[in-house]
């Protein structure tokens, strides 16, 4: 159980960090809201008004984010790849060069396609 007792620790400290900066800044915070400052900040531009159901947002928002996921995973498992790669040998190169060229056809796929284009 000792082997714990640094973790532990370290996670009763972070939990008290966390607790002590929201208590604080509820107590030190300005108390005098407005209008202004509870309505959403979009970048200074006046917010306009949504529709009851949300509005809908275009299509290249979310395409964006999937290829945003779809290139953070490939780094994901590109990190321990080159970690390990010595021990891996010929059998972790090739299924590495599969998993990239899958990404590639993906990358032109997209590219091919306009997703990459910012209008």
């Amino acid at each position: 159980m000792e082997l714990y007792t640094p973790v532990v620790a370290l996670a009763v400290l972070a939990a008290g960090f966390a607790v002590f900066s929201i208590v604080m800044s509820v107590l030190t915070g300005p108390r005098r809201y407005n209008r202004a400052k509870l309505d959403s900040y979009e970048c200074g531009i006046e917010p306009t008004p949504q529709p009851m159901g949300g509005g809908r947002f275009p299509v290249k928002y979310f395409i964006t984010a999937m290829l945003f996921i779809i290139f953070d995973i490939e780094i994901v498992f590109l990190f321990p790849w080159a970690v390990a790669f010595d021990s891996m040998g010929l059998f972790g190169l090739i299924e590495m060069v599969v998993f990239i060229a899958t990404l590639f056809v993906v990358y032109a796929y997209v590219w091919r396609r306009g997703g990459l284009e910012w209008d």
